[in-house]
């Protein structure tokens, strides 16, 4: 079985859930309405099920080419990139301005997560390049985006982010790269560059790097990092390609996975400097390049989510062809489907469940950015900037780490052939690994939502956020879902109290609430995916009632909700006892003693 586009989930939840009718009518999005998105949808599927999913092997198997500096990709992939771009996919979310399509981040998200189910490793290609335009956008003179937006809109140019070096890993503040002005206003960059993706490959006419690196009189630290445009072919004034830069690829990563994935080591001036443009000021370059990757972030969060659903959707089809053992309980002797088996099924509806809130909580995320950027109210926008801010954490890390535990347990349902590689189980586990590392670990998102997202603001959107939670409660038991309202209050419950602790203990105990955070970032990423599977209950039932729609895509809604309350809620209570009363046992040990 290849990928298949979980079309039906994702029109119920941008459609019920995610307010696509609300997002439609912010300023700019004029022509939005549910039949354009779903035509976008259909069309978007066709690339990813027939196009992009028989390619996703190809890319494991094959890998990439390096030789004299030249990165060629896995077979197919050129070609399909080729698609890609000229059916406009590049542009979906870019400004009519620039050539795009203008279309909500809401409905990009939901294109986007095919690219990632179908092909993770084709995907990361498009989210670099929509990032480094982010940044162009916001921080770049005039000149600059005139110069490089175009092309990166269109797909003809991709972008890259390169941030870490050999010696810095997360912390930046040791970059060593450095930038040296010249008489002409340009700067010669050289360095290394490592873990650069995309850095080097034949997809693209040309490829544009965003470079952290330091000016000559830069003061030391974070503090002290510029940001640079390095085009690997400088531009000449005609907007035709010139001369190759200083830039070169020296080797690609022998990874675990990702192989379609080009992860290349990028070196700068073997030759006498690479020419680079500075963007905005001197010595903020970090702050720009945050900028890049707050929406990466939320799009490595899709992508765990991508491949989560594509992960489920092969132990399903294995599940329902595997024949083995009696089912307990039947009168038949003869073995059974092994989707027959309980624990089986535990394990199918633990996948299903997780990715239904992961993507439930991810859309309402995305479609809170399209408040915060489009609401023309400003203290609206202020507000859902605050929410899109405390969810990215949550939806980058949560989604991500759930990828590894469902791809875990797709190869679990296989059993000894999830372990055999033909049967490509294996490769969802070793793709997913990754997304939990890049654009800032599981730790560094769970201290960013104690941290800037949860104790800086005294806990004011999360408890915005949790006060929705118990209006939906409310909402449940009066609907006569009174399961899933208990459940979901007494997680509701924990998480005021942890988010209570960490606003109360951050200033005074930081290293204390630091050991609790990725259990607090857990919590909460299985509250509000309670939160979002309790109010699709609500819409399923209602829809039931009324005989509105596909009455078995309703009835298996509503029985996931209450799995998700069942059966995942329950881990709240552990996770809060953990927060609250596991720091001491976590710094007890000497170092000396490990």
């Amino acid at each position: 079985m290849s990928y298949h586009a979980p079309l039906a989930d994702m029109r119920f939840v941008l459609n019920e859930l995610a307010g696509l009718t609300e997002v439609a009518a912010l300023p700019g999005f004029e022509d939005v309405n549910p039949e354009l998105a779903d035509a976008i949808l259909e069309e978007a599927a066709k690339l990813a099920e027939n196009v992009l999913a028989p390619l996703n092997r190809v890319g494991d198997l094959h890998g990439n080419k390096l030789a004299d500096g030249v990165v060629t990709t896995a077979p197919g992939f050129k070609d399909a990139y080729t698609q890609y771009r000229e059916n406009g996919w590049n542009g979906l979310r870019i400004s009519t301005d620039l050539g795009g399509q203008n279309m909500p981040a809401l409905i990009a998200t939901a294109v986007e997560e095919m690219w990632k189910g179908s092909n993770m490793a084709f995907s990361l290609c498009p989210l670099l390049t929509l990032g480094a335009m982010e940044a162009i956008e916001h921080h770049a003179s005039e000149e600059l985006k005139a110069t490089y937006l175009p092309k990166m809109a269109e797909g003809s140019w991709t972008g890259t982010m390169n941030l870490t070096e050999p010696q810095a890993g997360s912390d930046l503040a040791q970059v060593r790269s450095k930038a040296v002005p010249a008489d002409d206003g340009t700067y010669r960059i050289s360095g290394q560059k490592i873990f650069i993706t995309y850095g080097e490959h034949d997809m693209a006419e040309n490829i544009i790097h965003l470079v952290l690196a330091r000016l000559p009189d830069a003061p030391a630290g974070v503090k002290g990092i510029s940001l640079f445009v390095v085009p690997k072919f400088l531009v000449n004034a005609d907007g035709s390609l010139g001369a190759r830069n200083d830039v070169k690829c020296v080797s690609i990563e022998h990874k675990m996975g990702i192989h379609g994935s080009p992860t290349c080591v990028m070196s700068y001036g073997d030759n006498g400097g690479a020419i680079g443009w500075l963007v905005g000021e001197a010595n903020r370059g970090l702050g720009y390049m945050f900028t890049m990757m707050n929406a990466a972030r939320l799009g490595v969060g899709v992508e765990g989510m991508g491949l989560a659903e594509a992960a489920y959707q092969k132990a399903v089809s294995y599940a329902r062809e595997r024949v083995q053992s009696r089912e307990l309980g039947s009168a038949d002797p003869a073995p059974a489907a092994i989707i027959r088996h309980a624990d089986v099924r535990r394990m199918l509806m633990t996948m299903r469940a997780l990715v239904e809130a992961e993507r439930a909580l991810t859309y309402f995320a995305c479609a809170s950015l399209d408040k915060a950027t489009r609401h023309p109210d400003g203290r609206e926008a202020q507000k859902w900037n605050a929410v899109v801010g405390f969810l990215t954490p949550i939806v980058k890390a949560w989604n991500t780490e759930n990828a590894s535990r469902i791809a875990s347990l797709g190869v679990q349902v296989h059993g000894g052939m999830g372990f055999i590689e033909e049967t490509g189980a294996a490769q969802y586990l070793r793709d997913a690994r990754i997304s939990a590392i890049y654009e800032g670990t599981t730790g560094i998102q769970a201290m960013d939502l104690v941290g800037r997202k949860t104790a800086a603001e005294k806990g004011l959107t999360a408890q915005a956020l949790l006060g929705e939670v118990e209006t939906t409660i409310g909402q449940l038991e009066a609907a006569g879902l009174a399961d899933i309202a208990a459940a979901l209050n007494k997680a509701l419950a924990q998480a005021r109290a942890t988010t209570a602790y960490v606003v109360e203990q951050f200033e005074g105990k930081p290293r204390e609430v630091a050991a609790g955070s990725v259990p607090y970032l857990e919590l909460m990423g299985l509250t509000l995916g309670g939160w979002q599977m309790g109010r699709a209950a609500l819409v399923a039932q209602r829809k039931l009632a009324e005989h509105d729609g596909d009455k078995a895509f309703f009835e298996a809604k509503l029985t996931t909700a209450r799995f998700f309350a069942a059966y995942l809620l329950p881990q709240t209570a552990s996770l809060a006892e953990v927060v609250l009363h596991g720091a001491e046992s976590v710094l007890a040990l000497p170092d000396e003693a490990f």
